[in-house]
C-alpha cells in the first residue's frame, strides 16, 4: 500500500495497489491518482502537487512536465498540467463543505481545446474520464464568467505589479513607491491598474476577472521590488509570469522591472534580457513616466471624467466649501470633489478648496482623519497645494500630521524588524524626520541594532562556519578576512590571531611534507641507479668468465661459440631489454640469428623501441624502428603513418628493409639500415 499526498488539501492518502481512484478521508474529496509505479514517480508528484498547492504553478509544471517524459501514457500528469495553466486552486465550499475549483489563471482558450486535457482523455481510464470531464465542465463554466465580467472593464494603460503585504502584515516599501509611481501615472492621464486602489471597491468578490482584463489590456508592466523574495512572491510571479507568456506569445506589451536596495543581478532570470530600472537613481520617477509615455504614446486611453456637480444659485465660494464640508460628512466623496473644484473656479488659490479636494480623495469626513492615514501624503499634489497656500496654522498643522504618520510608521517598521535589513529600513524612515520627538534616538538604535545582526552573521559565519574546517587554510583565510572586518565584536580578534597561528602551523606542517616527499623521491633514484650498476658489473662478470673459459680450453671452443657465448649475449639482451634499452637489444638479438628466439625478440625489442621514440617526439626515427619490426603486430601500418606525417615525398618502392622515394625537393633516397644508395 503506497502512501500518496490528497491533491487538494495536501493529507495523506492510502493508495490500494492497481487503484487510479480515491476519497481523501480529511477533505472528503473523491480524486483521480497517477499511475506511480516508482519511488521516483512519487516523489515528482508529491513536490509538483505541493507547488500547484501553493499556487506556484510555474514549478509545478515544470516537474509534471519531467512525469510525461518519464511516462508518456500518464493521463494525470496531463490532467495535472491543466490545473497549472488554468491556475486551479481548490478551496472549501462553505455550503457543502467539498473542495470546489478556482480559477486563478483565466485564459481566452477554452479548457475543452486544450491539448494537454485531451491527452489526459486519451489515456484515461472510464473511472478517471469521468471526473476529468466533470471538473472540466465546472472550470469552463467559471471561465466563461471571468470571461463575462472581465469584457465589461475599461482598458488600463499600465500595470504595476508588485508585494502589497509582508508577513507580518504590514505595508512592504513596495507598496510606498508603487504609491508614488501610481499617481505620477495618473496626474499623466494613464489608466493604471493598481491593485491597492483598482481593487478596494471589489472587496469580498473574486479579483481574477479584474486581473485578467488588465493584463491583456495593458500595453506595459512595471514590475517593481526592494527584495528578491518579494519578486518572487507567489501571487506577484503569478501575474509578471502570466505577462511575459502573453509577450512569448506575439502580443506587443512591454515589461519594465525597477529595484531598489538590492542587487540586479538578484533579479529573476527571466528579466536577465531586460533593461531593470533603478528607483534609486535621482530623477528615477520623472524618466519612468517619460519612458512609458513613449511606449504608449502621446495619447494614453482617457480616464472616464467625473462630472461637475453645478447647483443653482450658488456662487459664494464660502458657501460652497460648506456645502463640500457636508458633502465629506455624508460620504458623497464625488459631490464634496465637484463643490471644491468650483470653489477653486472661482479662487485658484484656495487653500481650503485643495484640503477638501484632498479629503474626498482619501475618502475621509473630517481633517482630523489626515492623522489617521496609513501612509505620509506629502507627495501628493493636492497636499502640496494645500502648502503652497494656506496660512502658517494650517501649514503647521498638517506637516504634523505628515511627521506622526511617518513617525508611528517608522515605529512599526522598527518594534516588527527581524533582520538587518528591516532594522535599516527603519533607521532611513526616522532618519526623514530627525528632530521630531525622540527619531534621532531611535534611528541611532536601529543603526546599533542593525550592525550588531550584521556582526553576528559574519562572527557565526567565520567561528561555527569554518572550525569545521580548521584543517584547510582557504577556508581558515576566508574566516580571518570575515572576522578582521568585525575587529573588536566580541572575541573576534582573538579567534582571528587563533586561526592565524593555525594557519602557520598548516603551511610549516606542508612544506616539511613536500621536503620529505623530495627526499623520498632522491632516495629511490639513488637506490635505482647503484641497482643499475650492479647489474652492469654482473654482465661485466660473465662476460669475463666465459673469456677465461675460451682460454682455458680450445677444445671448448665450438661449445663456447655455439652455445655459450651466444647464450650468453642472449641473456644480455635480455637484460637490455629490462633496462629498455632496446636499441642495444634488438642489434644483440639481431646479431643471434636464428639461436633461440632471437629473431622473434629483435622484431619485439624493435617495436619497443619504436615507441619509445615515438614517445619522446623523434618521428623519423621511430619510423626506421617500426620498419626493423616488419610485419609485427601493426608496425608496418605505423610506420607508414609517421612516414606520411613526417615527409612530403612520393613513394617510388617499398620492400621489408627498404623504402625508395622522391622528396619534393626532386631527391631520391632509400631509408633503413639495408639502403645501398642515395642518387639524383
Amino acid at each position: 500500500m503506497a502512501v500518496f499526498t490528497c491533491k487538494m488539501c495536501g493529507g495523506s492518502l492510502e493508495i490500494q495497489q492497481d487503484s487510479l481512484i480515491a476519497v481523501c478521508e480529511y477533505c472528503g474529496t473523491k480524486q483521480t491518482l497517477p499511475r506511480l509505479g516508482s519511488e521516483q514517480k512519487m516523489h515528482l508528484y508529491d513536490r509538483a502537487n505541493h507547488f500547484r498547492r501553493n499556487n506556484e504553478y510555474d514549478k509545478a509544471m515544470a516537474m509534471y512536465e519531467t512525469i510525461v517524459g518519464i511516462d508518456s501514457t500518464d493521463a494525470e500528469a496531463y490532467w495535472s498540467l491543466v490545473l497549472c495553466r488554468y491556475g486551479i486552486e481548490y478551496v472549501e465550499d462553505p455550503a457543502s463543505g467539498r473542495r470546489v475549483p478556482t480559477v486563478n489563471r483565466a485564459q481566452y482558450t477554452s479548457i475543452y481545446a486544450d491539448e494537454d486535457y485531451l491527452s489526459a482523455l486519451r489515456y484515461a481510464d472510464d473511472s478517471q474520464r469521468e471526473i476529468y470531464q466533470a471538473e472540466a465542465k465546472q472550470i469552463d463554466e467559471i471561465q466563461k464568467g471571468i470571461l463575462e465580467v472581465s469584457q465589461k472593464e475599461d482598458p488600463f494603460d499600465v500595470f504595476i505589479c508588485y508585494k502589497e503585504t509582508d508577513a507580518s502584515g504590514g505595508r512592504t516599501p513596495d507598496s510606498v513607491l508603487a504609491d508614488e509611481l501610481y499617481r505620477g501615472l495618473t496626474d499623466e492621464g494613464f489608466r493604471v491598474f493598481f491593485s491597492r486602489i483598482t481593487l478596494e471597491d471589489k472587496l469580498g468578490t473574486a479579483y481574477e476577472p479584474y486581473i485578467f482584463a488588465a493584463l491583456h489590456s495593458a500595453k506595459v508592466m512595471v514590475v517593481l521590488g526592494t527584495r528578491p523574495e518579494y519578486f518572487n512572491a507567489v501571487w506577484v510571479k503569478n501575474e509578471w509570469s502570466r505577462y511575459v507568456s502573453l509577450i512569448k506569445n506575439g502580443e506587443k506589451k512591454v515589461l519594465i522591472p525597477a529595484f531598489r536596495d538590492m542587487d540586479p543581478y538578484d533579479l529573476p532570470v527571466e528579466f536577465a534580457h531586460l533593461q531593470a530600472q533603478d528607483m534609486s537613481k535621482l530623477g528615477f520617477m520623472q524618466d519612468l513616466i517619460r519612458g512609458i509615455s513613449k511606449i504608449i504614446g502621446s495619447q494614453p486611453q482617457q480616464k472616464t471624467v467625473k462630472e461637475t456637480v453645478i447647483l443653482q444659485g450658488e456662487g459664494n465660494a464660502e458657501a460652497l466649501l460648506k456645502r463640500g464640508n457636508l458633502a465629506l460628512e455624508e460620504g458623497r466623496w464625488d459631490d464634496a470633489d465637484g463643490y471644491f473644484e468650483r470653489v477653486l473656479d472661482m479662487d485658484a488659490e484656495n487653500a481650503l478648496a485643495y484640503l477638501g479636494k484632498l479629503m474626498a480623495e482619501f475618502h475621509i469626513h473630517t481633517k482630523a482623519e489626515l492623522a489617521d492615514q496609513a501612509e505620509p501624503f506629502d507627495n501628493n499634489q493636492k497636499y502640496a497645494r494645500v502648502l503652497r497656500f494656506a496660512d502658517v496654522g494650517l501649514k503647521d498643522q498638517l506637516e504634523e500630521y505628515n511627521r506622526n504618520i511617518r513617525y508611528h510608521r517608522a515605529e512599526h517598521v522598527m518594534q516588527s524588524a527581524f533582520g538587518e535589513a528591516e532594522y535599516k529600513e527603519a533607521a532611513f524612515l526616522f532618519g526623514q524626520i530627525v528632530g521630531y520627538k525622540d527619531a534621532e534616538e531611535k534611528q541611532q538604535k536601529c543603526l546599533k541594532q542593525a550592525k550588531e545582526i550584521a556582526n553576528r552573521k559574519i562572527y557565526l559565519q567565520a567561528t561555527a562556519g569554518y572550525i569545521k574546517k580548521y584543517d584547510d587554510i582557504a577556508a581558515l583565510t576566508i574566516a580571518v578576512r570575515k572576522l578582521a572586518s568585525i575587529s573588536g565584536y566580541r572575541d573576534a580578534d582573538e579567534i582571528k590571531e587563533e586561526y592565524e597561528k593555525q594557519i602557520r602551523r598548516l603551511e610549516l606542517e606542508h612544506e616539511r611534507q613536500e621536503q620529505q616527499r623530495k627526499e623520498h623521491l632522491q632516495q629511490i633514484m639513488e637506490e635505482q641507479r647503484i641497482q643499475r650498476e650492479k647489474r652492469k658489473k654482473r654482465v661485466t662478470k660473465i662476460v669475463l668468465f666465459t673469456i677465461l673459459l675460451i682460454c682455458l680450453s680450445a677444445g671448448l671452443l665450438t661449445l663456447v661459440n655455439r652455445v655459450i657465448l651466444p647464450e650468453n649475449r642472449y641473456q644480455t639482451a635480455k637484460s637490455m631489454l629490462e633496462e629498455k634499452k632496446y636499441d642495444e637489444a634488438a642489434d644483440m638479438f639481431e646479431s643471434l640469428g636464428d639461436y633461440k628466439d632471437a629473431a622473434v625478440q629483435f622484431v619485439s625489442a624493435s617495436y619497443s623501441e619504436a615507441e619509445q621514440l615515438q614517445s619522446a617526439g623523434k618521428s623519423l626515427e621511430a619510423a626506421i624502428a617500426f620498419g626493423k619490426a616488419g610485419t609485427y603486430l601493426d608496425a608496418r601500418e605505423r610506420s607508414l603513418s609517421l612516414w606520411n606525417a613526417s615527409l612530403q615525398r612520393r613513394t617510388l618502392s617499398i620492400g621489408l628493409y627498404h623504402a625508395v622515394a622522391v622528396r619534393t625537393d626532386g631527391c631520391s633516397g632509400t631509408v633503413w639500415r639495408s639502403a645501398l644508395s642515395w642518387s639524383v
